[in-house]
This record gives C-alpha cells, structure tokens and sequence, in this order.
C-alpha cells in the first residue's frame, strides 16, 4: 500500500505563541511512529486574507490545495481563544471545500486549563461541515504555560503515549478512507 500523507499544521499566528512547542512534538512524534509522511505547515504561512473584493493571493492558496488535496488526512494543533479556534485557521479553512472531503482530521487543544477542549468541540463542528471525518481520539496540551521547557522540550512524557493512541486511529481512518476515496 502507498505510504499515507498527513500533514501537522499549527493553527494560530500569534506572537508569542505557546502552541508551536506543542505542534512541534507532535510533528517529532509524527516522524519517530514512521507509519505516514508528514509535514509541518504553518498558518502564517498560508493564511489568505481576502482583499476587499474578496480575492486571496493565488500562489499561496495554490500551494494549500495541492497539500490539501494530495493528503490523506489532517493533524491541526490549535490553541482556545474566548471558547473556539483562531479566525486565522478559519480563514485558511474556509478557502477550500471538496479537497477536504472524506479525510479524517485529529485535533490537538492547547490551553491554560483544560488543554483546549471547547476548541476541540467547535473545530469539529466546522471539520464536519467541510465533510472531513473527525477522528474521536484528540490530544489536550493543559497547561500549555508551564509544559514546556525554555528549550521548548515537553516536561511529561506520558504525550507521546497519547499521541500513538490519536496516531493509531487516524492511521486506521485514513487507510480505510483512502480505498473508499479510490473505490469513488
């Protein structure tokens, strides 16, 4: 079976952000399991704001469809804000449609509490509509102020455990998903 391509993309564009330690260990996590390809993606870097006539920069929404389209599947690592996810990874969402279709998606919350978990819900709701299927397994980084080191290195390694769970049925959805995409 071919390899299956699933991107980690880090959902806020906020200075002083948090939630890239966090988005990085899942990445590093993401390359050590080895069952799929990844790559890091970045909200500010494909983060298509319309102009007032309501177009977007053609060469960066290019770029996010033909990583959209050729992936078999979705890790977004997104902090809460005022109970939701950024309007950045909304905008980037919502630019495109039937290249998410029929991929599943896995969320991972940052927060200072409860690690995100009202993001998680909301997120969801959007990834539904787009007709991705949500996986149920997410990862909530609490704490997100102090589980990190100065380094940027996770204090609790009991993460990556987490992680192998959320990988393991991602891997499941995206390789069922995937034959059922190429059956279509």
């Amino acid at each position: 079976m071919v390899r299956l391509f699933i991107p980690i993309l880090l959902g806020t564009a906020r200075e002083g952000r948090r939630t890239e330690n966090a988005a990085r260990f899942v990445f590093e996590q993401a390359k050590k399991d080895g069952r799929f390809k990844t790559r890091f993606l970045d909200v500010r870097d494909f983060v298509m704001i319309p102009k007032t006539d309501g177009a977007v920069s053609e060469e960066k929404s290019k770029e996010w469809k033909e990583i959209v389209t050729r992936a078999d599947g979705l890790i977004i690592v997104s902090p809460e804000y005022n109970h939701g996810y950024p309007g950045e990874l909304k905008l980037m969402l919502d630019q495109l449609y039937d290249e998410y279709n029929r991929k599943p998606a896995a969320i991972c919350g940052t927060g200072a509490g409860m690690g995100g978990a009202r993001m998680v819900e909301a997120l969801r709701m959007s990834l539904v509509e787009f007709q991705m299927v949500p996986i149920r397994t997410a990862v909530y980084f609490s704490n997100i102020k102090t589980l990190f080191d100065e380094n940027g290195k996770i204090k609790d390694e009991s993460y990556g455990e987490r992680l192998k769970k959320l990988f393991d049925e991602l891997v499941w959805y995206a390789e069922a998903l995937k034959v059922a995409r190429e059956k279509k």
